[in-house]
């Protein structure tokens, strides 16, 4: 049996935004999970220090130990799922399979780029996804695209102001170099793999099925693995 492939121009854009979001669900799932782990530990190390010495003057202060955020961090998660944001922006500011898969490309080097400048990866959680992907596809469509649309109207769609927008968009080209060419190989090898996973998951839940397993493990399941893990951890938040 031949692996399943990506068709760059005949694959349903829909489908693609379905399993681009799933993958990052998925993703920033994960990363959440960490964080709150991170975060519960330093604040158990700052109880410690200080019910060991409570009048030391080499205490480190919170705001030393917490995550530093970056210009796409909102302060609340929004109440809009992944899936449902992607398609807004497909309905509202329509573009072909490579804008999409292009985000991929760009968190990688992204990713890549802030653990070569400061020892750690970009973390890509629920509270920066969002902004992510509006800056992202904006971006991208700007770069795939003969005709695109406004910074105004994607601002719109996406639930910002223009003017944050238009400094994200600054932001995410800082992050990635300035480099926003993407060869078809990799976006060739990027819809494969999304398409393996989605095909992964599919004959999980067919074994699950016939195993007779809870819903509520087969959920459980879901949430916290990707079906491929290696593909996953160059997002992960690591310590």
């Amino acid at each position: 049996m031949h692996p399943p492939t990506f068709d760059l121009s005949l694959y349903p854009t829909m489908e693609t935004i379905r399993l681009l979001a799933s993958l990052l669900e998925r993703m920033t799932a994960a990363n959440d999970q960490i964080n709150a782990a991170s975060v519960a530990g330093r604040k158990g190390d700052i109880r410690r220090t200080v019910s060991a010495s409570p009048l030391s003057s080499h205490q480190k202060p919170l705001a030393a130990v917490t995550h530093a955020y970056t210009r796409f961090h909102a302060h609340s998660i929004p109440s809009i799922d992944i899936f449902s944001y992607l398609a807004r922006i497909l309905k509202y500011c329509p573009c072909a399979n490579e804008c999409f898969l292009s985000l991929l490309v760009y968190f990688d080097r992204m990713s890549k780029q802030a653990l070569a400048t400061t020892g750690r990866p970009f973390a890509i959680d629920s509270y920066n996804i969002h902004r992510l992907i509006i800056a992202g596809v904006m971006v991208s469509s700007k770069f795939f695209s003969d005709v695109f649309y406004t910074n105004t109207r994607y601002a719109k769609v996406g639930g910002l102001p223009a003017s944050e927008l238009n400094i994200l968009e600054l932001e995410f080209l800082k992050l990635n170099g300035f480099n926003l060419a993407v060869s078809i190989v990799d976006l060739q090898r990027y819809g494969d793999q999304l398409v393996k996973v989605a095909h992964m998951e599919q004959e999980m839940r067919k074994t699950l099925e016939k195993v007779s397993y809870s819903p509520s493990l087969f959920r459980h399941g879901r949430s916290t693995s990707l079906g491929s893990l290696a593909y996953m951890d160059k997002y992960l938040y690591t310590e």
